[in-house]
């Protein structure tokens, strides 16, 4: 008998919806932690070198806050918006 966990497996497949989203989040993870090794910096900042709305970048920007990878560095020189870094 095999461990319970390769039964669901086989049983329950990822809907392909599911996986494509997992991979564009990911990738814009990755997109943001890049922007962020050179120096910190602000939503507006990050979304127009990687080319995406605020919005998004915001909401991947504190994921990656609440599970440790980047944290708040600073604030912009008009107090407006906070930068953010690599945690270290």
């Amino acid at each position: 008998m095999g461990k319970t966990i390769d039964i669901i497996k086989k049983k329950r497949e990822v809907p392909q919806e599911v996986k494509d989203n997992i991979k564009a989040f990911t990738k814009i993870k990755k997109q943001i932690l890049k922007t962020l090794e050179t120096e910190p910096k602000s939503v507006p900042q990050i979304a127009k070198e990687i080319d995406l709305a605020q919005d998004i970048v915001t909401y991947h920007l504190m994921t990656l806050q609440k599970f440790g990878s980047v944290e708040v560095d600073d604030i912009d020189d008009m107090d407006e918006y906070y930068l953010y870094k690599l945690k270290k």
